[in-house]
């Protein structure tokens, strides 16, 4: 077999690339070593309710927007459905007993906080004009930079890039230099599980992109973020490229200066001109025996810190008795946010996120909602290497325990939610790495370091590129633009733009 590009893996970013790419009229072929296709799109059902893996909201979705531009580009609207959250409180912060909001819109934003701290409002319109600049000092994320005049040829993209601050800044200092409240510095960082940082090492810009596209606007998907993969799936097939699930690539073969195709697990041979990874940077260059990656390159992707991984627990609700919540519930223990990887057994958790799921655009009660707390993958690596469902007794008492943890808070937040649970599954960091293939089941791959470099879409093989979560910023907004940042080299920055805005005429 003989392709224009390969793919490899079926994640978001993967999806992304081979739509555009396809669309665009390269012959093109995705190799996916699931037998579900989707990456962290995925999701599961259990007792006819459906439960996400990966992708729980989602903002920036509004009328011209920058997610809502890639949307109809991708053509997943008018296919996808969305619920907003609530305007007024999309997200929920407990902590030291009290319940802090995220409100849509910059200056609510600053309106509902400034509620509860009165004396720092002239400081959290500082930090939120300062959220909004380095947002849009990315022409990606600022629409305004995106113009297109239809049929106008000389019409000029912005190529304005971040500053490196943005990138070599800590969250916390960035934060701590507009208010010396402790308690508004922690409050500001309430929804830091969407990013699992760490404390002198996340980037400010990571915080940054996702604030900004929340309080644009903060959605559900509607039926789950698997109709996402479907979609884009169907349409790379219709434009005449190739989609193939249980099918694990095992090595990429190169020559002396190039990547020439791949061998699958079952021996198949495939080759193509050039190669696209969507999975983890250490997994692909762990799939190359070749001088054209060099010793120290290797090193530095496998030394790379990863983001902490998470414990979830998915519940089902006895039908109409647990009314809908329309906002995120982020709850805290201890006198700080930050450090909840720096847990004790009797200690954990000192955190964790409560949401709704959304099957329809009327939810006037809630059939599942899923609890997601962070949890170091040291706690599960003596069962590395099992599978799902067999890995013994122990394991599943373990998780039995650490389930009732997370429950016992829930209840104590939610007095009476137990007593309307029909029926309760959990995950652990090993079943995150069965179902998406990342290193030590972190959430969100590489940890984003100011103390480190990035990884970029480039490899040290000119024909091997890498997208996906690893590169640019994570989350389903920041997936799509580090696949745009990856096709442009093959079809230009510009252009592919220009062709999104042209999209939207």
């Amino acid at each position: 077999m003989k392709y224009d590009i390969i793919i490899i893996g079926s994640g978001l970013g993967g999806l992304t690339c081979g739509y555009i790419l396809t669309k665009n009229g390269y012959r093109v072929a995705i190799f996916e070593q699931a037998a579900q296709l989707g990456g962290c799109l995925q999701t599961f059902t259990r007792r006819g309710v459906k439960f996400e893996t990966g992708v729980h909201y989602i903002g920036s979705l509004n009328k011209g927007q920058s997610l809502d531009l890639f949307f109809h580009y991708l053509s997943l609207f008018p296919k996808i459905k969305v619920l907003p959250l609530d305007p007024l409180g999309y997200d929920v912060v407990s902590f030291k007993g009290e319940r802090y909001k995220f409100a849509v819109g910059y200056e609510n934003f600053v309106d509902v906080l400034a509620q509860k701290f009165p004396a720092e409002r002239d400081n959290l319109k500082r930090y939120i004009a300062a959220i909004k600049n380095v947002a849009d000092s990315s022409s990606f994320h600022n629409t305004d930079d995106m113009r297109y005049e239809t049929g106008d040829e000389t019409s000029q993209i912005s190529n304005r890039t971040m500053d490196s601050s943005f990138v070599t800044t800590s969250v916390n200092d960035f934060i701590a230099s507009f208010t010396s409240n402790d308690l508004l510095q922690n409050v500001l960082v309430g929804m830091i599980p969407l990013y699992n940082g760490v404390k002198n090492k996340t980037p400010l810009y990571v915080h940054a992109f996702i604030n900004d596209s929340n309080i644009n606007g903060a959605c559900r998907i509607v039926g789950g973020s698997d109709q996402i993969a479907d979609s884009l799936i169907s349409s790379i097939r219709s434009f005449g490229g190739e989609v193939f699930a249980s099918s694990k690539v095992s090595r990429i073969v190169c020559d002396s200066s190039r990547a020439t195709g791949i061998i699958l697990e079952n021996g198949t041979q495939v080759t193509s001109d050039y190669i696209i990874s969507n999975t983890h940077p250490e997994i692909t260059v762990d799939m190359i025996d070749s001088p054209l990656i060099r010793p120290m390159y290797r090193k530095r992707i496998c030394q790379m810190e990863q983001t902490l991984a998470n414990f979830t627990v998915y519940l089902k609700f006895k039908e109409n008795t647990v009314p809908y919540m329309n906002h995120n519930y982020y709850h805290y223990n201890g006198d700080e946010i930050w450090n909840g990887e720096k847990y004790t057994e009797e200690n954990w958790p000192r955190g964790y996120l409560y949401m709704h799921l959304c099957p329809s655009q009327q939810c006037q009660y809630a059939q599942a909602g899923e609890l997601l707390t962070v949890m170091r993958y040291d706690e599960v690596a003596q069962w590395a290497g099992t599978k799902v469902e067999r890995r013994g007794k122990a394991y599943k008492e373990f998780k039995q325990r650490r389930a009732e943890k997370v429950l016992a808070q829930l209840e104590r937040d939610f007095p009476g939610t137990l007593a309307n649970v029909e029926a309760c599954y959990t995950s652990s960091p090993l079943t995150y790495i069965d179902y998406t293939g990342t290193k030590e089941g972190s959430m969100y791959g590489v940890l984003r370091d100011v103390n480190a470099p990035r990884i970029l879409h480039r490899t040290k093989i000119p024909n091997l590129f890498l997208t996906g979560q690893n590169i640019n910023a994570h989350g389903i907004k920041g997936v799509i633009i580090g696949a745009i940042i990856t096709c442009s080299e093959f079809l230009g920055r510009e252009f592919l733009l220009k062709q999104v805005l042209k999209s939207n005429v």
